[in-house]
């Protein structure tokens, strides 16, 4: 029965409450340790490695996830393939107008004001300590490489893509490794507001078919990510809609995968490479719309 101002008893005190709790949670530890005590020897060494082991495995999970760099493409497995495991890093530099080095900063301390790693800027620093990267779903037009001419747009369509991802971090889910050693990834950009564990910037791929210096990439093994391939395809269609970079003078013109395909086959035969001749074939987007007609 609660305490009433006019009864003739005292109130209870809540002192007295407060210590008579105390001295039951006291009671009830030195229970506890008393029995675990009396556990024989080898039950108390099992529990103890138990439960080292599973501060190991979990401070091993941290530091992989976390802290751990993949230095190089070789570093990539299988296991991180089929998982299409998502990696964090910085790119270093841009080769042609599809691919890039990058360089791996997991976790954090890459940044001010956390900053306590460092990502070298050298050469020497940089050797093998790069992913090279080749972006999913696009390809761009071929540079000048071993005596062969660039195609048209190709210094422009590299000149893009610095300057979208040169010297910045990205976020990239790994999706394969292609027949030239590279990791096929999927980009994206790093979100303006929210960190990128909560939320996905713009998709490289789709922004460069936006702007109009690249194509949609159709070979075997091609990979589009959760839009499919239609996503990519209607964004191609409106660059070419409104002429921007590579369509500026319409469909007519060899695609990076003929051109390859022309130096390739008059290589296996042994002959000189005949020019292109979109005005006589139209040209492969050319054919390749019509035949959707």
């Amino acid at each position: 029965m609660p305490w009433l101002p006019w009864d003739n008893n005292p109130a209870p005190s809540t002192k007295t409450s407060q210590e008579d709790l105390t001295e039951r949670m006291k009671k009830e530890k030195d229970d506890l340790v008393a029995q675990a005590l009396s556990l024989p020897p080898h039950y108390l060494l099992a529990i103890a490695l138990l439960a080292g082991g599973t501060t190991a495995l979990g401070a091993r999970y941290v530091y992989v996830r976390q802290f751990r760099r993949i230095p190089n493409a070789e570093w990539v497995n299988p296991d991180m393939l089929a998982r299409k495991r998502w990696v964090k890093g910085y790119v270093t530099s841009v080769g042609d107008a599809d691919n890039f080095r990058l360089y791996h900063t997991p976790g954090f301390g890459w940044r001010w004001p956390l900053k306590f790693r460092t990502i070298p800027t050298g050469r020497t620093d940089l050797k093998d300590q790069t992913i090279h990267i080749r972006m999913a779903g696009v390809d761009a037009p071929e540079a000048g490489h071993f005596g062969r001419p660039a195609q048209p747009f190709a210094q422009e369509s590299l000149a893009w893509l610095k300057s979208q991802v040169e010297g910045k971090f990205l976020y990239c889910q790994l999706v394969r490794r292609d027949q030239y050693g590279r990791i096929v990834a999927m980009p994206h950009l790093k979100p303006r507001v929210l960190p990128g564990s909560l939320a996905q910037g713009k998709c490289l791929p789709l922004e460069m078919l936006r702007a109009g210096w690249g194509s949609v990439y159709e070979q075997a093994g091609a990979e589009y990510g959760p839009g499919g391939l239609d996503e990519f395809l209607r964004v191609q269609k409106e660059a070419q809609t409104a002429r921007r970079g590579i369509w500026k003078h319409g469909l007519q013109g060899e695609s990076p995968a003929e051109y390859k395909r022309r130096y390739r086959d008059a290589a296996a035969a042994g002959e000189p490479v005949m020019p292109s001749s979109p005005a006589t074939t139209g040209g492969w987007f050319t054919r390749f719309f019509s035949s959707r007609r």
